[in-house]
């Protein structure tokens, strides 16, 4: 019998993380911050990391002013942020010491432009290609409609752009150890920005590439930090398809991506993320969301890849009439940690959100994680909130440990929550069966079906069919063995 854990909404207080006075480094910054004494609580090796990753930055100019705040304001909040230990509630069932225990090494310029001659680029739409944190490449940028800039914050002219993504970096709330790691070592921002009334008709794509990686055995684990702000002004649209892959399947490499958008009132963003990296690889994300009154933002996320992988969803619904729709499809088919923590804050009226979890672990050492919380506070009357999370353990000891929350304070609300576990139904097999299909194939049609829901929800064909395309490849072995 698979194994797996289902914990009641009731959320434990986190365990205090209590450690003896220390004299921390003197973390050298860039910035010329002030520093004052560190708290006794300061972590040596994550002061050691910031340090590392400020020296590998170039200091050859000055940075642009919204980089340099991002800087600023990261390294005064790593003086006091321990490494996440089992410990800690929001990492109880996710183990980073794979990355605490790696030598890590910041990768300090882009890739030759001959080691990426053999990726492929998606000549259909505009797409940027971000190479172990670097922009590296672009294409047909020049169709979008006039306004709009998608590009490197360090190649951007626009003051008044600058001055609006200046007004929101680091203003978002939330963000944890990562997400300040992220803030030091991002080498750029780049900056995706709608003015308000313009509606984008094709999709911006944002195509991360790791290069850079160190072989199997070797402790050595490189880290690029790419950082994305998307700001859409009033009545503004537009569709982001991130796509994470690597070079070499085999490479051990760590990326921390974090992704921030602010959508203005009436404006819409429709956000698909699609995580295929290496099995080796640690891929760790934040997507940080502001949404204003009568806003959109749809995301649709399909994660395979990654020996361990961990998203942070935080969203904040900041005026009424706001709706949010989240759909999320992991899947483990080895050694792996699929992990998904979000968080759903609503504080005005009439807000809606739908958030739908599906994983599926396919391997006796793989595990998924998902903790879901969306909070209704007292002046959201007339939310609507539902949550599900379904999850398919096809293997013996496959775990899977699920926490939806639902916190309400408002009182007229209409809202709801799930959660399922199980393995492929019997008499869903023998349904087939009895009409002559053999069990792989059975297997395989559930299996798809189970995950078609979200895949549907990709946006154009080509996408899709590519993201089907590596699913059937990685779940092979798994059918081939059951049959």
């Amino acid at each position: 019998m698979a194994a797996f854990a289902f914990t009641p909404k009731i959320q434990r207080p986190p365990i205090p993380v209590v450690s003896t006075p220390t004299r921390a480094p003197k973390l050298r910054t860039r910035t010329r911050v002030s520093l004052q004494p560190a708290p006794t609580f300061s972590d040596p090796f994550v002061l050691q990391l910031a340090e590392t990753l400020e020296d590998s930055l170039p200091s050859s100019s000055p940075s642009p002013l919204p980089l340099q705040k991002l800087r600023d304001t990261s390294s005064e909040t790593l003086l006091s942020t321990p490494w996440p230990s089992r410990k800690d509630e929001p990492f109880r069932f996710t183990d980073t010491s794979f990355i605490r225990h790696s030598q890590i090494s910041p990768i300090t310029q882009p890739p030759h432009s001959s080691v990426l001659s053999g990726i492929s680029s998606n000549t259909q739409f505009p797409n940027l290609v971000i190479a172990d944190g670097y922009v590296v490449n672009s294409a047909n940028l020049s169709e979008l409609p006039s306004g709009v800039f998608v590009g490197s914050l360090l190649e951007l002219s626009d003051e008044r752009i600058i001055k609006r993504v200046c007004e929101f970096v680091c203003n978002s709330d939330g963000g944890d150890l990562f997400w300040s790691i992220n803030g030091i070592g991002a080498p750029d921002l780049t900056v995706v920005y709608v003015p308000a009334g313009c509606k984008v008709e094709n999709p911006v794509c944002l195509r991360y590439i790791s290069v850079e990686g160190s072989d199997e055995g070797s402790n050595e684990l490189p880290v690029s930090n790419p950082r994305v702000f998307v700001l859409v002004e009033k009545g503004g649209e537009i569709l982001i398809v991130e796509e994470f892959q690597g070079k070499d399947v085999k490479k051990s490499y760590w990326t921390n991506s974090v992704l921030e958008v602010v959508v203005e009132q009436g404006g819409k963003v429709r956000h698909s993320y699609i995580q295929n990296q290496s099995l080796n690889a640690a891929h760790i994300k934040w997507t940080s969301v502001q949404q204003e009154s009568a806003s959109t933002y749809e995301l649709v996320e399909v994660s395979i890849g990654g020996k361990l992988s961990r998203h942070n969803v935080h969203i904040q619904q900041l005026g009424p009439d706001t709706v949010t729709d989240l759909s999320t499809l992991h899947l483990s088919v080895g050694d792996q940690t699929q992990d998904l923590h979000s968080r759903l804050v609503l504080d005005h009226p009439r807000g809606y959100s739908r958030q739908l979890h599906k994983c599926i672990v396919a391997h006796s050492l793989g595990q998924a994680v998902f903790d879901g919380n969306v909070q209704v506070n007292r002046f959201a009357q007339q939310t609507d909130a539902g949550q599900l999370t379904r999850s398919l353990l096809l293997e013996p000891r496959a775990t899977v440990n699920v926490k939806p929350n639902l916190q309400i304070i408002a009182d007229d609300v209409k809202c709801s929550h799930g959660a399922a576990i199980s393995d492929l139904e019997e008499s869903q097999l023998f349904y087939f069966l009895a009409r002559g299909i053999n069990l792989e194939t059975a297997r395989r049609a559930l299996l798809f079906s189970f995950g078609a829901e979200v895949i549907e929800r990709l946006p154009y064909s080509s996408i899709k069919r590519e993201v089907e395309s590596h699913i059937r490849e990685v779940l092979a072995p798994t059918l081939k063995g059951s049959s």
